[in-house]
C-alpha cells in the first residue's frame, strides 16, 4: 500500500540533496509518467517547456537507453543542440541523472546544483533513494473486486448515491471503497484514479 508519509519524507531528502533543484519522473509509460516533480528555477522550467527541449535533452534520451547513474559532464553524453549549456546558465551547472525500471516503466530522475560535481557516495546515496521512489510506487497489479466497481459506475457517470444504489450499498461505503482505490492507485482525485486504472487495464 502506497505510504504518502513515506513518499513525501523521500521527496524531501531528494530536494535537500539538490540545491539547484531535481526533476523527477516516475514510472513513465507512453512518454507520460505516473507522477512528475519539477523543483528547478521556474524561469528554466519554463524555458525549457516553451522551447519544447524534453525531445532534445540528452538526459531523457541516456535514461530511456540506459539505467544506472550519471553525471552530465559525461563526454560520451552527445548534446548537439547545446542544452547543458543553456541549463548552466540558468545555474544548473553541474547534474546527475538517475535512470530505473523496464522501459515500459521507466523512472528517470535529474538532480542539479550549481557550485560542484556530484561525488560519488552522493551519487550513490541519489540511486538508492530514486530506487525507493520507483519501487513505493510501482503500479498495483490489480484492485479489489469491490473497487472496480464502485471506479465503474462512477466511471459510467452514476452519481454517488444512484453509485451506492446500484451496488446495494451505503453511500459512505461507497465513499470508503473510492478512497481506498484512490490510495491504491495514488491518485488525488477519483477522476484520476479512474483514469489510472483504465491506463493500467485494471477496470
Amino acid at each position: 500500500m502506497f505510504n504518502k508519509l513515506v513518499f513525501d519524507r523521500e521527496l524531501q531528502t531528494l530536494g535537500e540533496l539538490a540545491p539547484a533543484g531535481y526533476f523527477l519522473g516516475l514510472h513513465i509509460r507512453f512518454t507520460s509518467p505516473l507522477m512528475s516533480f519539477t523543483t528547478y528555477d521556474p524561469a528554466w522550467t519554463e524555458h525549457y517547456t516553451n522551447n519544447g527541449y524534453v525531445l532534445r535533452d540528452p538526459m531523457t534520451a541516456w535514461g530511456f537507453c540506459t539505467t544506472g547513474s550519471t553525471r552530465w559532464s559525461n563526454k560520451k553524453i552527445p548534446d548537439p543542440f547545446g542544452i547543458f549549456k543553456e541549463a548552466a546558465s540558468y545555474g544548473l551547472r553541474y547534474g546527475v541523472t538517475i535512470s530505473c525500471g523496464p522501459i515500459s516503466s521507466r523512472t528517470i530522475a535529474s538532480l542539479a546544483r550549481a557550485d560542484r560535481e556530484f561525488l560519488d557516495e552522493e551519487i550513490e546515496q541519489i540511486e538508492h533513494l530514486v530506487f525507493r521512489l520507483h519501487d513505493i510506487t510501482e503500479p498495483p497489479q490489480k484492485l479489489t473486486k469491490a473497487q472496480i466497481e464502485a471506479l465503474k459506475c462512477i466511471a459510467e457517470g452514476d452519481r454517488y448515491a444512484a453509485a451506492a444504489a446500484k451496488l446495494g450499498i451505503s453511500e459512505s461505503a461507497l465513499k470508503a471503497r473510492l478512497t481506498s482505490a484512490r490510495q491504491r492507485l495514488m491518485s488525488r482525485t477519483t477522476a484520476e484514479a479512474i483514469q489510472r486504472a483504465k491506463d493500467y487495464g485494471l477496470i
